[in-house]
């Protein structure tokens, strides 16, 4: 491997693999705990979602083109709520959010988190319970709190002492007291990426449990009197499997909940220990169910509680990813083929970095199928890559496809419903394309896709 200013991704030139993706018996196989549970390969070698050809969805809706199950999304949100049948489980909006997603985990009896104004518009107007809404965000503007206030939000997690500040005045102000929970670092060096590790010391979320700034926090909200402080919220990081991060949060968050009743004599009778449960995005991740985590988190607070002679308290969690990563998958059309001398082979498509900005960003990994049809030719490992004019622009960084991929096929990338859509950009003035649900063999759009003429509207000069 030789050296290179932009990193390792981009220096990469041997044609192995990683270690743990290894040849596929059957190219055509499709892995089933990387795809929404509907996703099957026809008797024509289509994969086909909820009885539906992705021939007949790139007709109608073209490509790229986000692919939803709903049936498949709205089975994982009951089994959280069957897993969790006494708790509030939140909805993390930011992992993607549309009015129809809103209007699915409402129906399904979920909660919701937001983090932004927008989030929160997008909530409301779908119907969602304004009661049933959380609303984080570690930089919440005077109007984004104000329309939280006006609107009735259930929750609302303070983040910094300028926001308690805030929010106090415009409880005030509009004579409402206001549920908030307290966000707390804990200090826990989650095993995931830097950029989705939330619970460490040194980064921008939450009040200081080391430094004492969230028993600060608490303290201040008690005796001001005007928040009605229910709990502490800890949030460890994204796309964890190691359940060892949330034992350690909730043993040092229920340790502040003992002192905070020993120095007010009040007992928080909230907590939320936030999501970040990982999904499985390529063979080497082996996610918990949502019965294992309730298992292990209620064992986890029980045991912490006994230690500090509190009562267990009400509790919360906020998957997201859980819930919409599995239940979607992106479509593409392949537009070249290029074999570098045996180096590589790059097969490129038309979207990219535009619509999956996590492998260039998170270094993340993804999987792949040819999806249009099914091949007798012997598996090739080949690398996906988008149209932008930028060499980190990689959706898949080593798959195996069929040595016979050619342009007009169509590949399939699973587990895309996570921060995809969310974080989606118009790079190279590319527009953001459509995200279309299926159910029962039928497909509805529900959000379309960007046009040149929306980049245009935007740009008065």
């Amino acid at each position: 491997m030789r050296a290179h200013e932009a990193g390792a991704l981009h220096a990469d030139i041997s044609n192995q693999g990683p270690a743990w993706l290894r040849t596929p018996a059957d190219v055509n196989a499709l892995v089933p705990a990387l795809w929404p549970r509907s996703v099957t390969r026809g008797a024509d070698g289509a994969v086909a979602v909820a009885g539906l050809s992705v021939r007949d969805i790139a007709a109608e809706f073209g490509t790229p083109v986000y692919v939803l199950d709903e049936a498949d999304l709205r089975s994982r949100c009951r089994d959280f709520r069957a897993a969790f049948p006494t708790e509030d489980v939140f909805y993390a909006g930011k992992a993607f959010l549309c009015r129809a997603v809103v209007r699915m985990i409402a129906e399904e009896g979920l909660h919701l988190d937001v983090c932004t104004g927008g989030e929160l518009a997008t909530a409301l107007s779908a119907g969602m319970p304004p009661e049933r809404i959380g609303f984080h965000g570690n930089n919440k503007s005077v109007a984004e709190l104000g329309r939280a206030l006006d609107a009735g939000v259930g929750r609302i997690i303070v983040d910094s002492f300028t926001e308690i500040d805030r929010l106090t005045e415009l409880a005030r102000e509009r004579g409402v007291r206001p549920r908030v929970l307290v966000r707390v670092t804990v200090g826990v060096e989650a095993h995931t990426h830097e950029f989705i590790a939330t619970a460490h010391e040194d980064q921008k979320f939450g009040f200081s449990l080391a430094g004492g700034a969230a028993a600060n926090a608490a303290f201040k909200i008690l005796d001001e009197d005007v928040l009605e402080l229910r709990g502490l919220h800890s949030h460890i990081g994204s796309q964890i499997f190691d359940a060892s991060g949330f034992e350690v949060s909730a043993r040092r968050v229920l340790a502040l909940q003992a002192q905070i009743r020993d120095a007010r004599g009040v007992e928080l009778p909230e907590l939320d220990l936030g999501g970040g449960f990982g999904i499985a995005y390529t063979t080497q991740d082996d996610p918990a169910t949502p019965q294992d985590l309730a298992k292990r988190l209620r064992k986890i607070v029980d045991s912490e509680c006994a230690a500090e002679n509190l009562a267990v308290p009400h509790l919360s969690i906020e998957p997201g990813r859980a819930i919409v990563g599995p239940a979607v998958f992106t479509l593409y059309e392949v537009g070249t083929v290029k074999d570098l001398d045996g180096i590589r082979t790059y097969v490129s498509v038309d979207g990219g970095m535009s619509d999956n900005i996590r492998t260039a960003l998170y270094d993340a990994s993804y999987s792949a199928t040819l999806a249009s049809r099914a091949s007798t030719a012997q598996p090739l490992l080949a690398r996906v890559v988008g149209k932008h004019c930028e060499s980190g622009d990689i959706v898949v960084k080593d798959e195996f496809l069929p040595a016979d991929v050619q342009p007009g096929d169509l590949v399939a990338v699973p587990g895309t419903g996570a921060y995809c859509r969310s974080m989606a950009s118009n790079y190279n003035h590319v527009p953001r394309p459509p995200v279309v649900a299926v159910r029962d063999g039928h497909a509805r759009l529900i959000v379309r896709r960007e046009t040149e003429e929306d980049l245009l509207a935007l740009d008065v000069g």
